[in-house]
């Protein structure tokens, strides 16, 4: 099940097809060149980064997933990542990024 935190960090490519993407994602649609950044599966790591197709693979059905971020491509998703992180530090001066985006 898909959830959105209430910031999403949206790429500069992709801010013009960002409420598109949504409905798609929500309604399960593929979408090509499309990233989700979410936060990690596994608690040692601070987000996942993949394509939002992944998200209709049946392992997902029932998996929580929180995205907080959509690009247009994984450098951007890269870049958007990078900027979250840097933004969590200056903020807070750690790294726990679910608490500063929940």
């Amino acid at each position: 099940m898909v959830q959105w935190t209430e910031k999403l960090y949206i790429g500069d490519k992709m801010s013009k097809r960002a409420k598109y993407a949504i409905d798609c994602i929500n309604k399960r649609k593929a979408l090509m060149n499309v990233f989700c950044i979410s936060f990690a599966s596994n608690e040692d790591n601070l987000f996942d980064i993949m394509d939002v197709n992944q998200l209709l693979f049946p392992y997902y059905k029932d998996k929580e997933i929180k995205i907080v971020g959509l690009a247009k491509g994984r450098e951007e998703a890269i870049e958007i990542v990078h900027d979250m992180i840097m933004e969590v530090y200056k903020e807070r001066g750690d790294f726990d990024v679910r608490s500063y985006f929940t």
